[in-house]
């Protein structure tokens, strides 16, 4: 026999929560004759047994129901499952925090947030440190700011030497010129790159161009171009972010963007740009867009990862006319553009030995080939032409 002192010891328990089994029938005492309680040898044992029962994650009132009758199965199940439910989420939890002490990648904790909330994403990336062009960079490109560093020293190594980032071709630029009603006034190409594309604006029009990236690298390796062959007299160069662009408003006849729009959202590209274009002013820019109704699943999730805001070409013309545009013309980007960018990207790949990339960078890239060799058809690069209302 125990008093309670004694049994609280043996069992680990308050006299407190002792008291209270007994109230519900957990346990039963007997007093003596001065008033004490007294428990028995069975009354331990029915306590440890709750004990096992509650470390399996029941209640209390799940655990009596099990000491008093046959085990309820649907029960022991329902609450199997909901713990299997609590671990999955602390698993995310721990990964998260894992992740954010730079003990695992982050990489599909970038993509969800990206794909959920883009702007308090670059927000957050810029918070922690990062330079807007780096935030770009890593919500595009690495997509894990534990090895950002890494995965972009290798990518411009795979890249160097190569004159298109992404898909285009001089044609497809020209083709454009040939719609505009003028050739000539102030032109901002945002996103400029290397100035592939401005070389043939320059050459086939007589516009006043203002190449904006917010790479100083390709500005320079832009005008080194255009002084080399003595045709830099109407191109400047501005480093500065598409998304804070120190112009004056309407201080532009055309906008140009071949391939860049999407890093801001094109809907914010083109509502925040209108800002800088001449009323009835003329915006130029691509996108990627759908050009099937039903996509491979597998193509869908690809770019549900990799581009959330993909949308059919309707669905983009109809957001442009909505942010005050009247679409002028609109046509797919060719397949030489694409022939431009993946064979000179997967020739150079080819030379590249594996095993001196530690990061994901060349993995990526040979993936995103194969993936365009095998799908493209089911969506491509579209050029709309749009006049400011």
């Amino acid at each position: 026999m125990y008093r309670i002192s004694e049994l609280a010891e043996i069992v680990g328990l308050s006299r407190s929560t002792l008291l209270y089994y007994e109230k519900i029938g957990l346990i039963t005492s007997k007093r003596q004759a001065n008033g004490y309680r007294q428990f028995t040898e069975l009354d331990v044992q029915k306590l440890r047994l709750l004990l096992q029962l509650q470390s399996g994650g029941l209640t209390l009132k799940e655990c009596q129901d099990c000491m008093e009758a046959k085990i309820d199965r649907e029960q022991l199940t329902q609450r199997l499952n909901a713990l299997d439910a609590e671990i999955m989420q602390k698993e995310k939890s721990r990964a998260l925090l894992a992740a954010l002490l730079g003990m695992d990648s982050m990489r599909a904790w970038h993509q969800t947030l990206e794909s959920q909330a883009p702007e308090a994403h670059l927000n957050w990336l810029m918070k922690q440190g990062f330079s807007e062009k780096q935030a770009l960079r890593l919500k595009w490109l690495s997509k894990d700011m534990n090895a950002h560093e890494e995965y972009m020293a290798e990518f411009e190594r795979i890249f160097e030497g190569l004159e298109r980032l992404g898909p285009g071709s001089d044609a497809d630029t020209q083709r454009a010129l040939t719609m505009m009603p003028s050739l000539s006034g102030e032109l901002l190409e945002v996103g400029c790159g290397k100035g592939v594309a401005t070389a043939v604006i320059q050459k086939h029009s007589q516009f006043a161009i203002t190449a904006l990236d917010n790479d100083e690298y390709c500005l320079c390796c832009l005008k080194e171009n255009f002084v080399s062959h003595r045709e830099s007299g109407n191109v400047k160069t501005v480093c500065a972010s598409m998304t804070d662009m120190p112009f004056s408003q309407h201080q532009f006849d055309v906008i140009w963007s071949e391939g860049s729009a999407y890093i801001m959202g094109v809907q914010q590209a083109i509502e925040q740009w209108k800002y800088f274009l001449k009323p009835h002013g003329l915006m130029v820019l691509s996108d990627l867009v759908w050009l099937t109704d039903a996509p491979d699943a597998k193509v869908r999730t690809y770019w549900q990862h990799h581009y959330p805001d993909m949308s059919s070409v309707a669905q983009r013309i109809q957001m442009m006319e909505q942010s005050g545009f009247k679409l002028v013309e609109n046509y797919q980007l060719s397949p030489e553009a694409w022939k431009n960018y993946l064979q000179p990207l997967k020739t150079k790949i080819d030379q590249l030995d594996e095993n001196t990339f530690s990061s994901n960078a060349l993995s990526d890239i040979r993936a995103e080939i194969e993936f365009h060799n095998k799908y493209l058809g089911q969506y491509g690069y579209q050029i709309f032409i749009l006049e400011r209302k």
